[in-house]
Formats: C-alpha cells, structure tokens, sequence
C-alpha cells in the first residue's frame, strides 16, 4: 500500500486537494478530522487521552488498510505541537513493516491567502480552526512547526493553482494511474 500523507498548515486546502485526488485516483480518504472531531466528544484537545488515542486510531487505520492490501490511502495531517514527536517515525516503521511505503506531500500557500481561507465554510463542517486572532497566536507560537517532518517528495503552492490542478501534480509526481 501506498500512503498519500498530505501534510500543511490549517487552510492550505489539505481536505479539498485530497478530495480531488480521491476522485481522480479512486483511492479511499482518511481526513484526520473523521477522528480527531470524533474525539473532541469525549476529551478535550491535547488532553493525554485525546493525544494517545488519536495517534493510536491513526495508526491502527494505516496498519490495517495496509494489511488489507488497499492499493493506496489518502490522509490529511496538520503538523502541530500535540502530535507527539514519535507519530511520523512511527507511521513510517508501521507501514514499513507491512511491506508498504509513504509518499510525503506538502501543500503550502502564502499566510495571507490561508487567513482569507479561514473562515470559509467548507472549514466549518468539521471543528477546524476558523479564526483568524488564534492562529496568528498559535503560528507565533510555533504550534504548527513543520521542522519535524521528513522531506516531502512534492510540494505544492496552492494558491498558485486549483485543487484539481494539485492533485494531478500529485498524480504525475508519484507515478499513479488515474482511476477509469
């Protein structure tokens, strides 16, 4: 199995690109918000529950797509400062182990392009960051810290191009037949 780890920071259009790559690909779609919104129900945000089970579920899904022989798998990740330092060795010796590999992509844009995106309501159906005032603080604070995160094999600008654009350069960079 091949894993597609779409990683940027909030409104870089993680969720929008990794739609259309889905579509394009055929492959399912992990969005990371499908378990940390499921959390958010029970356990406060970064709490140490909310932390260990998070990165447990992540990982056990990853493990388990794997070991099911799907061809590839999407997943959506926002690097920040509750994921423990542990999590990406870790999901790169979890796939490993299964025979299977991950294929780093980062998707950017310019911060005033991402704060415009921000509030957008596409953002408002998962229990995303939508406001502006936090994540100027929590950026300031280095909470979204990408430094821990192997190379990408691609990045992507994607202010510069439609999400539909962006996953073809997904596509033609790791080699993925489109789905008929």
């Amino acid at each position: 199995m091949k894993l597609i780890f779409l990683y940027g920071l909030p409104a870089t259009g993680k969720y929008t690109v990794a739609k259309e790559l889905a579509a394009l690909t055929g492959f399912k779609l992990f969005h990371n918000h499908q378990v940390v919104d499921m959390l958010l129900t029970v356990f406060d945000f970064g709490s140490e529950p909310f932390v260990a089970l998070r990165e447990d579920i992540w990982l056990s899904v990853f493990e388990e797509a794997s070991e099911a022989k799907l061809p590839a798998l999407i997943f959506t990740f926002n690097p920040e400062n509750t994921v423990s330092a542990a999590f990406i060795p870790n999901v790169v010796e979890t796939l490993k182990q299964s025979g299977s590999e991950v294929d780093f992509i980062e998707l950017q844009c310019p911060l005033d392009e991402l704060k415009s995106r921000m509030d957008s309501p596409s953002r408002q159906q998962f229990r995303k960051l939508t406001s502006v005032p936090l994540f100027e603080q929590l950026h300031a604070a280095g909470t979204f810290d990408t430094g821990h995160m192997p190379k990408p094999r691609l990045s992507i600008d994607t202010s510069t191009c439609t999400p539909a654009e962006a996953a073809a350069q997904i596509v033609r960079a790791l080699a993925i037949p489109a789905s008929s």
